[in-house]
């Protein structure tokens, strides 16, 4: 990869990368070190990866560097959450809230596979190669994560 290829990358693939590790960990700067992070690591290594494969690269860098984060800030338990949120989940009206809330609580796995196929619009094939998964894995993640919305959010009259 040569410079001037590195710096389309970048021109190309940050403003994506950025909002796949923002939706996932919802810290701003956190976003930015992660990416930035990504983007060092493929300068480190841009004789080895070729320009045809950074966007996979790119991605894959970042939800490992995500994890390696969530793993670090391991928070509340989830169980913790669901039961503070069930409490209060009457007051929403925004529906858009309600799902980020609802995305917020998958498992991280579910989360970040869901988040690359129904936002950023990846295959399974790609996202398996980013996660590292198999694509079986990939699709029985995303059939989990939208049940867990689907009930999580229950039925759209309850919400209007």
């Amino acid at each position: 990869m040569t410079v001037e290829e590195y710096n389309q990358a970048v021109n190309q693939h940050a403003d994506a990368v950025f909002r796949f590790v923002l939706k996932n960990i919802r810290d701003q700067e956190k976003a930015r070190d992660i990416v930035q992070d990504s983007f060092e690591k493929l300068w480190l290594h841009r004789k080895s990866v070729s320009a045809e494969k950074v966007k996979a690269y790119l991605f894959s860098t970042a939800y490992h560097r995500l994890i390696d984060w969530v793993r670090k800030d391991s928070r509340l338990s989830i169980v913790d959450e669901i039961r503070s949120d069930e409490a209060c989940f009457e007051h929403y009206s925004d529906l858009q809230e309600v799902l980020n809330k609802a995305i917020e609580l998958l498992p991280n796995d579910q989360r970040s596979v869901l988040l690359l196929r129904d936002y950023e619009g990846y295959s399974y094939k790609e996202i398996a190669a980013i996660t590292k998964l198999n694509e079986s894995q990939v699709k029985v993640y995303i059939y989990r994560a939208r049940v867990f919305l689907k009930n999580y959010i229950g039925k759209m009259d309850v919400l209007v």
